[in-house]
């Protein structure tokens, strides 16, 4: 089979002899620095991907995309409703009443944000009702006073399901006795687990009309409504749009206020991180510089027998381009394959090790979530692949124009 001269002696180069066995070894390290730099960068760009996935399907899946209130109880909220979700953006709306205060049980308190919601609206809103590790949002019946919490809070407390818990509003209630604390009794009717350690610890959910009862409103009248977005990141936006339509009566307010600096300090993790270890990746890369260096001095009589036998300056640098090339395609495609694998698993695996270490590494009471979660993008591992293959081609540029500057009797007059 033909091959042209420059890629038939650039592949011989790569192979290991005798006498080069240590410029082979070279060549071995650089290719397996290259892999495990674009491996390592692979893995990580997948891991936040994954808490950035994760940021937006579980935690913004929870809370309202923006919300449109009143200084004052809303009573007729449905033609408001009806008015919002004219928007073009604005694809569902849902009531609520949000509460702070404290919930107790037999001595052992939490403090929680009651979230009132109608249980027919909210899932058309909020990702709740696919979280139940027992009962579901039906529990929540008016007048019955049901509450659902997280599985964290429930551990908290020490409470499971049919348990009485008492929620301590932060406000009091003046008799002729004296001053005593708003409180109410809430039957835990449902436990829920989303996985983010904020939502799971401190956020319970009761019917609409049950604490619009605590607040002494009438039981047709709520705080505000709740919106889902056809577009999230949009949520400024169409906020402030709303909150000029609506006029002085109702204020806007949108997830951005809440969780963008979480959410903003991810992007930019990913972009900083993916640029550091951008770096390692081009310190592998340029490892090709010293190998193929030293290639050229090893190889100074063969470049000149080549050049006394017709080989121009170009084929000569054309063969050591070959031989940094074929490191860099070879050490790329093994880190891209184990970076692949590595992602796909390392959820997993982490979990594993987590289960027979006994220990968890990700914290809820840290993190925002409980687990490593991974999410492989195609146009990640192509990007990392790609920049890894050019960072090689660019490496092997020097070493080979010095090769093709040998001069044959310079090299010759030694050997």
């Amino acid at each position: 089979m033909f091959r042209p001269l420059s890629v038939f002696i650039g592949t011989r180069y790569t192979q290991a002899r005798r006498r080069t066995l240590f410029v082979s070894f070279i060549s071995l390290t650089s290719m397996i620095g290259l892999a495990l730099g674009v491996s390592v960068m692979i893995l990580v760009l997948s891991v936040m991907n994954g808490f950035d996935h994760e940021m937006r399907t579980r935690v913004l899946g929870m809370i309202p995309h923006a919300t449109v209130q009143s200084p004052t109880p809303i009573d007729d909220w449905p033609a408001l409703a009806a008015r919002l979700e004219q928007h073009p953006e604005v694809s569902v709306t849902a009531p609520f009443i949000q509460a702070q205060g404290l919930l107790t049980y037999q001595g052992a308190v939490q403090k929680t944000l009651v979230n009132a919601i109608d249980p027919e609206a909210e899932r058309s809103v909020s990702i709740i009702d696919d979280y139940f590790i027992e009962g579901n949002l039906e529990a929540l019946e008016p007048g019955a006073f049901g509450i659902l919490i997280g599985d964290r809070a429930a551990r908290a407390l020490g409470v499971g399901v049919g348990d009485l818990v008492t929620f301590v509003a932060p406000e009091v209630i003046v008799t002729p006795a004296g001053m005593f604390p708003r409180m109410k009794r809430f039957t835990v009717q449902g436990i829920f687990h989303v996985g983010a350690g904020e939502i799971d610890g401190f956020v319970a959910v009761a019917h609409v009309q049950d604490l619009a009862r605590l607040q002494r409103w009438r039981v047709d009248q709520v705080q505000g409504l709740r919106l889902r977005l056809d577009d999230l990141f949009q949520a400024p936006r169409i906020a402030r749009d709303l909150a000029v339509e609506l006029g002085d009566t109702y204020f806007a307010r949108d997830w951005t206020r809440s969780h963008g600096n979480l959410y903003q300090a991810i992007r930019m993790e990913k972009t900083m991180i993916g640029l550091l270890l951008l770096l390692i990746v081009a310190v592998a890369a340029f490892n090709i510089i010293s190998t193929l260096v030293m290639v050229v001095t090893d190889k100074r009589g063969d470049i000149a027998i080549l050049r006394t036998l017709g080989a121009t300056p170009g084929q000569v640098m054309g063969i050591f381009m070959v031989q940094g090339t074929v490191i860099g395609v070879v050490g790329t495609l093994i880190g891209g394959a184990l970076g692949v694998v590595a992602a796909l698993n390392v959820s997993r695996g982490v979990a594993a090790l987590e289960r027979l270490l006994g220990h968890q590494f990700l914290s809820a009471d840290v993190y925002f979530i409980d687990y490593l979660p991974s999410r492989l993008m195609v146009d990640d591992v192509l990007l990392v692949c790609l920049s890894a293959l050019l960072l090689s081609f660019f490496a092997t540029l020097y070493p080979a124009w010095r090769a093709a500057r040998v001069q044959p009797a310079e090299a010759l007059r030694y050997e």
